[in-house]
């Protein structure tokens, strides 16, 4: 799938004419009156011939209603996949912050669904996803997971439709702690906005930036990578959250080579190639193209190109950055690139400390 970027929906017929002499006669003997049903709804009323009316039973007196289960989940057993019972359906507010925590004793995705409890399993597959993407940072779970590893995750629900200008429809993982037997220590991330800053981001606890950043990258301004060269989902590119419209750069001197190629697929892109090694670079699901980005135009490193879009086989706002080197093997931009994490500033780490003893403390609640 080269160059393609896929982002990972008895009858029965109703009874006619009257009630016979023999009905009439059982349903007078029996006292009672004859009622049906058709596909769920009541059938016409019985004939006007009323029987003696029959002593009504007294009801039966009701249960008292079952205390309904904590809305967070207990520690589960060691090497167990399973923790206490996930939130009630009656919980008052359904899209409030839920605590999982569980042993890993197999597949990531296993211990979350027996975690959350019967009937989450697209939850889980979902939530799965949200946490391998900041865990890959730190280790990959497919190799360095152990049976016995503890991970604990608060989360809420996407709310409907979607949150925010990049209209994402995932579960929100607030705060996260994996703890690693393999490589001897636990990996947190929390989920806080900066001062001034458009979209939250996750921070360590040190308060450095649980994402890398490409130096010199085709975007600036994004809420979050959401895809890897080297995350397993043998995926080409890096994908980047972002809202429709915001600019997308040159990312090294070159000329344009191609546009809006298998636009079905790829929505509105552009190839720029280097003329002296052969790098490309590949920007797909873009919003409408400036007519000058037409082939062969140059076009010089941080130089405005596009603008990120949601066009082609997207199923949310985001850019699609590729490279690849003369032969087109595929090139991981996170070794091409030089990289850099963001720091919290000295001025801004007391809020940042207070929301993370505010997250650790929820996520240490017992139910």
């Amino acid at each position: 799938m080269a160059l393609i970027d896929l982002e990972p929906k008895p009858s029965g017929s109703r009874r006619s004419g009257r009630l016979g002499g023999i009905l009439l006669f059982v349903v007078l003997a029996g006292g009672a009156a004859g009622a049906g049903y058709w596909f769920g709804r009541r059938a016409p009323a019985p004939p006007p011939v009323q029987p003696p009316a029959a002593t009504p039973l007294p009801a039966p007196a009701a249960s008292p209603p079952a205390p309904a289960p904590s809305p967070l989940p207990g520690p589960a057993e060691p090497a167990v996949a399973t923790a206490a019972p996930a939130a009630s359906p009656a919980a008052p507010a359904p899209d409030a912050p839920r605590l999982v925590s569980a042993a890993v004793a197999g597949p990531l995705e296993e211990s979350i669904a027996g975690a959350l409890g019967p009937g989450q399993q697209a939850l889980a597959a979902e939530l799965t996803q949200v946490v391998n993407r900041l865990l890959v940072w730190s280790l990959q779970v497919s190799k360095d997971a152990r049976r016995g590893d503890r991970i604990e995750i608060l989360f809420a629900p996407a709310p409907p439709g979607g949150s925010g200008a990049t209209h994402s429809q995932e579960p929100v993982v607030e705060a996260l702690r994996y703890t690693s037997q393999k490589l001897g220590r636990t990996f947190a991330a929390y989920r806080w906005q900066a001062p001034g800053a458009r979209y939250p981001h996750y921070w360590r606890a040190d308060g450095t930036g649980v994402e890398e950043r490409l130096v010199d990258g085709p975007i600036r301004d994004y809420e979050q990578i959401t895809s890897l060269v080297r995350d397993g989902r043998r995926h080409k590119g890096v994908d980047f959250r972002t809202p429709v419209g915001t600019p997308v750069y040159a990312t090294f001197d070159g000329v344009v080579e191609r546009r809006n190629w298998k636009f079905s697929a790829n929505g509105n892109c552009l190839d720029v190639v280097d003329p002296a090694t052969g790098r490309r670079a590949i920007f797909l699901h873009l919003d409408v193209l400036p007519k000058a980005m037409q082939k062969g135009r140059s076009v010089r490193k941080g130089e405005e190109i596009a603008a990120s879009g949601n066009s082609g086989h997207s199923t949310a706002p985001h850019l699609h950055y590729q490279l690849e080197d003369a032969s087109g093997k595929v090139l991981d931009p996170f070794k091409v690139h030089r990289t850099t994490r963001d720091v919290i500033p000295a001025a801004d780490r007391p809020a940042f400390e207070a929301e993370r003893a505010r997250l650790d403390a929820r996520m240490a609640a017992k139910p």
